[in-house]
């Protein structure tokens, strides 16, 4: 029998849609009072893959990430989206959010994405939160699945993914 060890820890990266520039730099103000310090966040570009967001946001949104400095334990993602939930609240005009705040974790072998929806392929977590695999790491790329998200599976995305991968692995050793 095997004996339980304790989980090695994760990058915490946040994706972010959002139609409200002007309060940036407050959303990042509450990132790291809430999650530490940021390490880098990504330009923002226009989110082109599903006009799903439009109507609840007003606007066509434009994606970015917030990649976080320290690293943390992977059992905290269900709280992480407890506690980001609890951000686009603060950003909410007329019932409608203005920020939507998508909290993952980045290890070795994957990136796992935390959401309120529950679907065929998602693992219950705590609270009502549930983990989805979205990209795995094998054969030196990370591959996506039928749900990963269209933006998730781009190819520009999962460069990115493979650079913090590799980013992410000099810190563990450090």
């Amino acid at each position: 029998m095997a004996s339980p060890r304790p989980f090695r820890p994760v990058k915490l990266v946040i994706g972010v849609l959002s139609v409200n520039t002007e309060a940036h730099s407050r959303l990042f103000s509450l990132v790291e009072e809430t999650f530490g310090p940021i390490e880098f966040v990504t330009e923002a570009i226009p989110f082109d893959y599903t006009k799903y967001y439009d109507r609840e946001m007003g606007a066509h949104p434009d994606r970015f990430f917030i990649v976080c400095k320290n690293l943390v334990d992977p059992a905290m993602l269900a709280q992480f989206k407890t506690r980001s939930n609890e951000i686009e609240v603060l950003f909410m005009k007329e019932g409608n959010r203005k920020i939507n705040l998508d909290p993952g974790m980045l290890s070795a072998e994957n990136l796992i994405l935390a959401t309120t929806k529950n679907r065929s392929h998602r693992i219950p977590l705590n609270n009502g939160i549930y983990g989805e695999l979205t990209l795995m790491y094998s054969d030196k790329e990370f591959q996506s699945f039928p749900w990963t998200y269209a933006d998730y599976a781009s190819e520009s995305f999962k460069s990115f993914f493979y650079r913090l991968r590799v980013s992410y692995l000099e810190q563990l050793k450090h």
